[in-house]
């Protein structure tokens, strides 16, 4: 038999993962998140590119196959090699079973897993060691279940990449990676918004077909096994070829520079993309980001944020009258898009009653979200604080002691809570906000009883609007003022909640009907604040923490990060509207304006309502950090990358001037340093601050 014969386990799998890939592409090519035209060039990236990229990393993926493959052979089951062998195996289960290994050093499931990996291979081998009868037939099973094993892989990743893309409108990135930690709240929202049944029946069913016909044209290695030497020789191809793969699949990675963002993304491969996060889920700015020096940096921060000193954002800010203690609710919405409201353009009338609250509030019409993540809009109102590189400071480890929107309420006095309907686990917010003083009211903080609809992601917003009642009430008893920060968790995938509340159906897995319902929520907890004696003397904060989608043409499209933000307070905040461009961080430094605190402030967020407020925007992905300055994004990127983008607003909204909010983002020819050396220095000084320890409380 020929040695290309007895490739054919690899080369029929590389086809068969090289076809899949191409359809993938295909579809999410027409797929209508794929909001792009592309070039002849960009179609041509897109194929060839792509199917090289796809066979390197499937090269790569083949290591475990080579591995398997390669260690078939009789010769270690002949007398008294294979005793041998069997008694070192069984040892090593039970000192793995009973002994003190590095696995339990490590602890969790660790040791459980090395014991069914060690206690599987025992079994196997024992059986083909001691049934030499049917030694055959059980390689033959074993060798069809790793080719079904790679086939269903191959299988799921691709579903997996189309629902990404069809959240996201991206290949796999940080938040994939993010989400492989929540696997409980992950595969539960996966079980709730998708018919997972059907879907892995068929999946199950294609690949054992599949399965079928692979076996069937490459069982010959295992009707004739390899000789030593043979091996010797595949081992060989194989290496030079993995040599290969290594170091080429980074080259094509780095060609991925098209100014169409969708170009890049269905350039890539998948599972590199999801390699490459993996391994940057922190940036170093001072690795991967173009620098000025830094006592510059901290110049050009000072022409923007006035009294700051030295390299520090410290400052102390003088209100402007008696200082007010009114309680504070802070209610961040989850997944809000601008576009959801009536005066943003949506005319399916999904958020009635926030529509008309926006009409008795301090307004803020041109609001832009830092991230696309929940993490990032917290971290954005509680720490005032520019979207650094890699992970939100929310999820890092130094993330205790911050100097926080808390911190100032509790110097002032007041009871400071943080409500989330869910687990607060979950994105590390119960050590985040914990960690910063805040007690924490979650789902565990309620009793069965007062629990009338849950999903995954926790209680249902009326069950927290009705616990946030409870909480209030107990500390108005008090006698001291409250800040309570409450994150809403219905109007997320899969968008289920409770039947008989809203005229979409709860199990329609709706995103208006979550919206809707979410709006619906709101106006029982504000129906039954408005009968509590503390409701005249609090200011209500409601705000997203961040839009349904980012996915657009561009690294950083404005209006997937334009969100409503509103003050309502009757009788102490006058209605109106706020239309200059301002950021998420700037919202609780202008509350506490309003309010005319006098604090030592370190927030690179600012009370946008005084005089010498210079406006702008900071907007960012993990790795794309943007500023939004003078009709002009400036986007910095790994590698020291600048773009710059001249923004004019599309022709033909219909919506009033404040709220229009979708944009022409074209490319700029010539520089704008001063912006460009005005976005290092937020985000250089930021993190700078990070790194040294300066943004603590003390």
């Amino acid at each position: 038999m020929s040695l290309l014969k007895k490739l054919s386990p690899f080369y029929t799998l590389t086809l068969f993962y090289l076809i899949v890939s191409f359809f993938l592409r295909t579809i999410l090519l027409f797929h209508p998140i794929t909001q792009a035209s592309f070039s002849g060039l960009d179609l041509f990236k897109i194929v060839v590119f792509g199917v090289v990229s796809d066979s390197l990393v499937f090269i790569v993926l083949s290591s475990f196959l080579w591995l398997y493959l390669v260690f078939i052979s009789n010769s270690k089951y002949l007398q008294p090699t294979g005793y041998l062998l069997f008694g070192t195996l069984v040892s090593l289960f039970l000192y793995v079973a009973f002994g003190n290994t590095i696995l339990n050093e490590y602890g969790g499931a660790l040791p459980e897993i090395g014991m069914a990996f060690i206690g599987l291979k025992t079994l196997l081998f024992g059986l083909l060691l001691f049934l030499p009868k049917y030694r055959q037939t059980i390689r033959f099973w074993l060798f069809s279940f790793v080719i079904f094993l790679y086939v269903t892989l191959i299988l799921q990743n691709a579903i997996s990449e189309f629902f990404f893309w069809n959240e996201f409108g991206v290949k796999y990135n940080f938040i994939a990676v993010n989400y492989l930690v929540y696997t409980n709240e992950v595969i539960g929202n996966i079980m709730q918004s998708y018919p997972v049944i059907p879907i892995f029946t068929a999946l199950f069913i294609l690949s054992g077909t599949i399965t079928y016909f692979i076996v069937k044209h490459s069982k010959n290695y295992l009707e004739s096994i390899p000789t030593f030497v043979e091996k010797i020789k595949i081992s060989g191809l194989y290496l030079v070829l993995l040599g290969f793969s290594l170091v080429t699949v980074p080259f094509l990675a780095a060609k991925e520079n098209s100014q169409n963002i969708f170009t890049n993304e269905l350039q890539s491969n998948g599972i590199y993309k999801f390699y490459l996060a993996f391994i940057h889920s922190e940036l170093d700015y001072f690795k991967f980001y173009k620098t000025i020096p830094s006592n510059e940096a901290y110049a050009i921060l000072k022409e923007q944020i006035p009294g700051i000193s030295s390299e520090s954002t410290s400052r102390f800010i003088n209100g402007k009258g008696q200082e007010t203690h009114k309680n504070v609710v802070l209610i961040t919405i989850e997944s809000y898009s601008a576009d959801f409201m009536k005066a943003y353009g949506n005319e399916n009338n999904i958020t009635p009653f926030l529509d008309e609250l926006a009409t008795q509030s301090l307004q803020f019409t041109n609001l832009y979200a830092v991230g696309n993540r929940t993490v990032r809009g917290l971290e954005a109102v509680t720490l005032c604080f520019p979207p650094t590189a890699g992970e939100s400071v929310v999820k890092r480890k130094d993330n205790k002691n911050k100097f926080s929107t808390g911190n100032v309420f509790k110097q002032k006095g007041y009871n400071v809570n943080y409500l989330y309907g869910g687990d607060a686990f979950f994105d590390n917010m119960e050590d985040f906000f914990s960690g910063n003083g805040y007690g924490i009211i979650d789902k565990k903080s309620l009793n069965p009883s007062e629990i009338t609809f849950s999903n995954v992601w926790g209680v249902c917003d009326e069950d927290m609007a009705n616990k946030a009642i409870q909480v209030m009430n107990a500390e108005a008893k008090t006698g001291k003022p409250f800040f309570n920060h409450w994150m809403t968790v219905s109007n997320h995938r899969p968008f289920t909640y409770p039947n008989n509340k809203i005229d979409i159906p709860g199990d329609a897995k709706s995103r208006d009907g979550g919206v809707k319902y979410t709006d619906y929520a709101l106006k029982q907890f504000f129906d039954m604040a408005k009968k509590q004696a503390w409701f005249n003397n609090t200011v209500f904060v409601i705000i997203a923490d961040h839009c349904a989608s980012s996915a657009g043409k561009t690294e950083l499209p404005l209006d997937k990060y334009r969100i409503p933000a509103m003050v309502y307070s009757p009788g102490f905040i006058a209605p109106q509207k706020y239309n200059q461009l301002m950021s998420q961080i700037d919202v609780m430094p202008t509350l506490m304006g309003l309010l005319n605190f006098s604090y030592e402030s370190k927030f690179y967020g600012q009370d946008v309502l005084e005089s010498d407020y210079k406006p702008r925007a900071l907007i960012a992905t993990y790795q794309d950090l943007g500023l939004i300055k003078d009709n002009v994004l400036t986007i910095i990127s790994p590698k020291q990358q600048v773009k710059q983008f001249q923004l004019s607003l599309k022709p033909n909204q219909k919506m009033a001037p404040e709220f229009q909010l979708y944009y022409d983002q074209v490319l700029l020819k010539k520089e704008r340093t001063d912006l460009v050396n005005e976005t290092v220095s937020y985000y250089q000084t930021a993190s700078d601050l990070l790194k040294k320890k300066k943004y603590q409380n003390k």
